[in-house]
């Protein structure tokens, strides 16, 4: 079974929810697919199995001792990629777009193309279960075939929880695509349910069992209640609403999993919306230990 964590935007507790929900479901598989943001993994240590380049895209680059320095390379790249420093040119791979001009209108051929490397996919094997995440290149675009490329490495045989990239994008419809169970996590706030009625849009358009849980419900109780309303009216469960908590602030500064603070309320409502998925997924026999 294959569970996705999203939100609308960053910053409305979707990792420490998914984390939390991971310390519950035993023996699973963690897949940080917010590649762009990736921050599941300062909250386990473990034993690195294997890593392996992630490539995507070409970016260009130049023999120079075949460069006759004749400036066409310069006058056609529409990405202003390339320059001259010290009486020779270079390329700026974060400019660079690959798009291979810069190789045709070379009269020498000392313009080339290489593969270009995006991203590090590593896997760690933790005390219980498994984590998989991408170390991103610097300037590089966290892809769809990128996000794709982590979730092949899922143990088929485990529950696998995945923290989404936020909002609707290419990465999101990546991390979603053949999941069995969409947690949307959503702030009570007006632009929050604006985005829950996005992020419902798209998953509907998979036909993916979608739940929601509200964090922080009790900053705007008025909203909430509009998010409840707004969710019964599209047949959407809210299975938790979940409390501002101070003690979430000291999880994140101590990298450990909510779960962990006992006598955390949020923790307790992270709990809960896991026992919940549990149930809901008919695998309480493989989480027993936890439930």
């Amino acid at each position: 079974m294959q569970i996705a964590v999203l939100s609308g935007k960053g910053g409305t507790g979707k990792t420490t929810i998914a984390v939390g929900i991971s310390e519950v479901i035993k023996n699973s598989t963690k897949i940080d697919c917010d590649v762009d943001a990736a921050n599941m993994h300062l909250f386990y240590t473990g034993e690195k199995i294997t890593k392996e380049e992630f490539h995507s895209g070409k970016k260009a680059y130049i023999e120079i001792d075949k460069c006759i320095k004749c400036n066409k390379c310069i006058e056609n790249c529409k990405f202003d990629a390339i320059s001259e420093y010290n009486n020779e040119y270079i390329i700026d791979t974060i400019k660079c777009e690959g798009c291979g001009v810069c190789n045709l209108v070379c009269p020498v051929e000392a313009v080339r193309l290489k593969e270009n490397k995006v991203a590090d996919i590593m896997q760690v094997r933790l005390t219980d279960g498994k984590l998989v995440r991408a170390d991103m290149e610097i300037g590089a675009d966290g892809s769809g075939k990128l996000i794709t490329e982590l979730r092949k490495k899922a143990d088929n045989n485990n529950i696998t929880i995945i923290d989404g990239s936020p909002g609707i994008g290419c990465s999101v419809i990546a991390s979603i695509v053949g999941v069995n169970l969409c947690l949307i996590v959503i702030e009570p706030t007006v632009s929050g349910l604006s985005d829950l009625e996005r992020i419902l849009k798209l998953v509907d358009s998979f036909k993916l069992k979608t739940l929601v849980c509200i964090n922080k419900y009790d900053i705007n109780q008025d909203m909430t209640d509009n998010i409840k309303r707004y969710c019964e009216e599209n047949n959407v469960e809210v299975i938790g609403l979940i409390p501002y908590d101070d003690a979430v602030i000291k999880s994140i500064n101590e990298l450990k999993p909510i779960t962990r603070f006992h006598d955390s309320l949020a923790g307790k409502q992270v709990r809960n919306i896991a026992e919940k998925i549990i149930k809901i997924g008919g695998f309480e026999n493989e989480c027993s230990d936890s439930v």
